[in-house]
């Protein structure tokens, strides 16, 4: 006879509890988060003139005395559930941006707007990736860096090679410029919509100061980590009047107005790293190569469809590190962690000098230490300005009261709400996993399933 295994006996132990019926429901609701939060306590709501109680919950009936909610972990590889969540939130407050809704007017579509991409500088020269055939860095002569390495390579690489975005030469490559300049990407891009008010203010013959009474510049922006591990930006960036997205911009502000000063802006940004004894100082830019692309408003007209960047964009902000070329989702508490994880020689030597760099006094500011998991990059994967579109916290709350669907409705009463919760831990038991993975895999198709149909009732559009 077959001898149980741990996760068999404890998805039997689960499955015999008199409350797994409750228990499966609460899984459920939390979409099979692959790490749900635990909370023990109690929500009272009360009539404020009355006292009367009109809604009460506790978690002592429940199984465990606990109740599960999300982890709400934006990381494809930490907890697809939640992740596929986040994308469709991303993926609407991109498209509100872009065509309108969530309290945002339909006319932005007619806006100028633009999709961008900076990239970061060249810190160093890396193998690439090929395209049709190209050999990666081929040279007519067998030259060599001093520390003995060629200076070109002749084969050549697909995006699945190892090879791709590592350097040429280690030795070679400028690591602490690297880091620094992760660290300053925030400023560089704080910078950069600065220099692009004054950039389009001289091209369109105005004032700084009668360009801003003017005009408003939204932006929703995520960001990357290409092959090398170095972070470009991707951004929608939208053209409206002084008052925001219900105001449309003046006839004189276009869209190939707006690419131009994009261009130039980027250009002209330039920053100085804090002087330290041990690097002396840096300056920091944008890398040369920048794309610009118009959004088309209408079918027909040239440019990217709006559709496609809210799904690119809300593709790339769930992707962890495992999925790009760093390899690290947590963060390092110590030197041991770095041997720690599938990481490249080029990545290992990243974190390594964003820890070495952030033990320098000068630089404590920077805080590289506490980010050495990102290579020193400091920001949000997506941030907006504030009149872009809906926030993250609107779409979360409209979806809470979509599915109480009134449940708890009150009238025109005044209540009082009455809440103690606390934190009592996280996660899964082996069998508790296996249930919430198949309850995922489910849910996940019954959504494919779903999208097929309405796919067909569309003539194949969705």
């Amino acid at each position: 006879m077959r001898q149980l295994s741990d996760t068999d006996r404890d998805i039997i132990r689960i499955a015999q509890d008199p409350q797994f019926t409750r228990w499966l429901d609460q899984v459920t609701a939390t979409g099979g988060c692959a790490h749900p939060i635990h909370l023990t306590g109690s929500t009272t709501t009360r009539d404020a003139d009355t006292g009367e109680i009109l809604h009460h919950y506790d978690t002592r009936n429940e199984p465990g005395e606990r109740l599960l909610i999300r982890c709400r972990n934006r990381r494809a590889t930490v907890c697809v559930p939640c992740s596929r969540l986040h994308a469709g939130d991303t993926f609407h407050l991109v498209r509100a941006g872009l065509l309108g809704g969530k309290n945002v007017p339909a006319d932005v579509r007619e806006h100028p707007r633009l999709f961008v991409t900076l990239t970061a500088p060249s810190f160093g020269p890396v193998h690439r990736a090929a395209k049709d055939g190209e050999r990666c860095r081929p040279r007519r002569s067998a030259s060599h860096c001093e520390h003995g390495r060629p200076l070109g390579c002749p084969a050549t690489h697909d995006t699945a090679d190892p090879l791709t975005g590592q350097p040429l030469c280690p030795g070679c490559y400028d690591y602490p410029t690297h880091v620094l300049w992760h660290a300053h990407a925030g400023r560089l891009w704080k910078a950069f919509t600065d220099n692009l008010y004054n950039h389009l203010a001289a091209r369109t013959g105005h004032t700084r100061t009668g360009l801003r009474r003017a005009v408003r510049i939204s932006y929703a922006k995520v960001a990357e980590y290409q092959k090398r591990a170095a972070v470009h930006v991707h951004a929608v960036v939208r053209l409206d009047g002084a008052n925001g997205p219900s105001d449309p911009p003046p006839t004189w502000a276009s869209a190939e107005d707006l690419a131009a000063a994009v261009q130039t802006a980027a250009a002209a940004v330039h920053l100085r790293t804090p002087h330290s004894r041990a690097l002396g100082e840096h300056e920091l830019r944008w890398g040369s190569q920048l794309d610009i692309r118009p959004l088309r408003a209408f079918d027909g007209q040239e440019g990217l469809a709006d559709d496609a960047v809210a799904a690119y964009v809300a593709k790339y902000v769930t992707k962890g590190a495992a999925d790009t070329a760093i390899g690290l989702d947590h963060p390092i508490t110590a030197p041991d962690d770095i041997t720690v994880g599938r990481l490249s020689a080029h990545v290992r030597a990243l974190v390594q000098n964003c820890w070495m760099l952030g033990g320098l006094p000068e630089l404590e500011p920077l805080r590289l230490q506490a980010w050495a998991h990102t290579l020193g990059y400091r920001g949000h994967i997506l941030t907006k300005s504030r009149a872009y579109s809906t926030t993250y916290g609107a779409l979360r709350k409209e979806r809470a009261e979509y599915r109480h669907d009134g449940s708890q409705a009150t009238g025109n009463a005044e209540v009082v709400t009455d809440s103690k919760w606390r934190y009592v831990g996280s996660g899964h038991t082996l069998g508790a996993a296996e249930f919430a993975a198949g309850i995922a895999e489910n849910i996940a198709r019954s959504r494919d399933l779903a999208r097929e149909e309405m796919a067909e009732e569309c003539g194949g559009r969705v």
